[in-house]
């Protein structure tokens, strides 16, 4: 019995580690300046999600008309993985990007569903998402090419006397990847690697037109024109020109980003604020404590002892999972709250099941220890049966729900687990090592009534 009792101490040292580490981090969070990295603790904060914390919310149907039925999906995975990029260029913190298909529900074709938390600028999201970067190779025109001519107000013609390019079929179409690169004086350049047919095309071009000027235009400015010295048949290209470092990374994004696969049409947009976000942190979290209050309340004034064993369950069944939403992390939305505290009420009906069980072996004789090892085997079916079949309805729901239907199915899935865990493990260690430290004197501490001193035969 020892055993226990020390196994009960080892469980309540580190629930309350798993408390002090959730605790801790949030603290460590909030102190933390605006703009300033999460490091440490501070890097396991509660990932909330766009309901929570307020931002854009975007709609986009995307036209697939001209895609092969068998080659949809992965253009709409590619899209997705192109707005992903872009997005995650300006740093904007656990952006989400989903494809729902909703033609199969209302026929309005495929769409991209784009959530920016802290992003409430609505201008702003739209401009991130629909940036695509021009990216033309052009070369210097035949001699004789006629030159561009303005005329002024006064009616003078003047000629661009400089070089005039013509286009090439080289665009960033063929463009492998981009790299931030720095030149000898530390001046940033763009180090760009072309596929292999754009690499035979550079190798052409500037095979073409050495001791000539190639001009690089970028979203129709030229930004660059090198004079090509010999032949470059790797397909390695370097943009040079006058601008920062900062401003480089952001090209080489632009750049890396690639043109969207197929067009897109916003439909819809909505922007949640960051007050409206913390209103409804709050609500979800006052929720949490009453809930948790009334369930303790009901535990103890039923069950007593046992009741406030169930509560101390409960507690450490809380802080496990707050742990492993920081941990995993999950994001949280105010349908995932819910489930949370859905799952609290399940954690709290297996003890309910467990001790009427042992309030039925108590009155038909059995000693405390026995109504114990009795009550929770043949409770144990019960919690399996109700238990499993809301784990699997919560799979259901997270396999085929949307993005706010699997938060709620995700956070019930996790606290059902736990809560088996914590109801049939926990509170059965913590009761045996109570009773054991009593020696039986805790038998009128045990339920409110319903028993005579005859009817519970001590330790």
């Amino acid at each position: 019995m020892w055993k226990k009792i020390i196994l009960a101490l080892i469980i309540l040292i580190i629930g309350f580690g798993i408390g002090f580490f959730v605790y801790k981090s949030e603290i460590s969070y909030r102190k933390l300046a605006s703009n300033t990295p999460a490091t440490g603790l501070a890097g396991f904060s509660f990932r909330l999600g766009l309901d929570l914390s307020g931002g854009s919310h975007l709609i986009y149907k995307a036209d697939t008309s001209l895609v092969p039925t068998t080659q949809v999906a992965d253009s709409m995975n590619a899209l997705r993985d192109v707005i992903e990029r872009r997005i995650n260029l300006f740093g904007i913190s656990e952006p989400v990007v989903q494809v729902q298909h909703a033609g199969l529900i209302s026929g309005s074709g495929e769409q991209l569903i784009v959530d920016l938390p802290g992003v409430t600028d609505v201008k702003q999201a739209i401009a991130m998402i629909g940036q695509t970067p021009l990216l033309e190779f052009k070369i210097e025109a035949p001699t004789g090419t006629p030159q561009d001519a303005t005329i002024g107000p006064d009616g003078q013609v003047t000629l661009d006397m400089g070089p005039q390019y013509i286009s090439t079929e080289l665009t960033g179409k063929y463009l492998q990847k981009a790299t931030l690169t720095f030149d000898t004086n530390n001046a940033p350049t763009i180090s760009l690697q072309f596929d292999d047919i754009g690499s035979k095309l550079f190798g052409q071009i500037t095979k073409d037109n050495i001791g000539k000027t190639v001009a690089i235009y970028l979203d129709g400015s030229p930004i660059s024109a090198p004079v090509v010295r010999e032949e470059i048949p790797n397909g390695q290209a370097v943009i040079s020109g006058s601008f920062t470092p900062i401003e480089a990374k952001l090209m080489v994004g632009r750049l890396n980003s690639g043109a969207l696969p197929v067009p897109i049409t916003l439909l819809s947009t909505q922007t949640i604020g960051a007050i409206l976000g913390d209103n409804a942190v709050n609500a979800g979290v006052k929720a949490a404590i009453i809930g948790f209050f009334l369930v303790a309340f009901f535990l103890i004034l039923l069950y007593r002892l046992p009741g406030l064993i169930a509560v101390l369950s409960l507690c450490i069944f809380i802080v496990i999972i707050l742990a492993l939403f920081k941990l995993l992390p999950v994001t949280l939305t105010a349908a995932g709250i819910a489930g949370f505290i859905i799952s609290m009420g399940i954690a709290v009906d297996a003890n309910v099941l467990i001790f009427e069980r042992m309030k039925e072996e108590l009155r038909s004789g059995r000693s405390i220890a026995d109504s114990i090892s009795v009550g929770f085997s043949r409770a144990w079916s019960s919690i399996r049966d109700s238990n499993t079949s809301t784990f699997i309805t919560a799979i259901i729901l997270f396999w085929f729900g949307t993005s706010l239907i699997k938060g709620f199915a995700l956070t019930l899935g996790m606290g059902v687990i736990i809560s088996m865990l914590s109801a049939i493990t926990f509170t059965r260690i913590f009761l045996s090592a109570f009773v054991f430290l009593g020696e039986g004197k805790l038998a009128r501490f045990l339920f409110s009534g319903g028993f005579s001193k005859t009817s519970i035969r001590q330790l």
